[in-house]
């Protein structure tokens, strides 16, 4: 499943869907990559105090994985252009 998270709250619900649709307590999470049931709980919850490298120990737990991209209606010309 695809989500489009474009603020903090859509990507605490995203990640809480994704966990509860792999049926994962989130103990059972936080021991696949090592981070504490609160810290599952900060990320769902409130992500914004949350590290970025808790995010990606999380996204690896649920077999997500992130992927940036400019958005449809307001990309400048030549944005993200090497």
């Amino acid at each position: 499943m695809t989500y489009l998270v474009t603020t903090m709250h859509q990507l605490a619900m995203a990640l809480k869907i994704a966990r509860k649709t792999l049926g994962l307590t989130q103990a059972q999470a936080g021991a696949l990559v090592g981070l504490l049931p609160k810290t599952i709980s900060a990320l769902e919850n409130h992500p914004e105090s949350c590290s970025v490298d808790s995010l990606f120990r999380l996204l690896s737990a649920l077999n997500l994985e992130l992927s940036l991209s400019p958005k449809a209606s307001s990309e400048p010309e030549g944005y993200f252009q090497a």
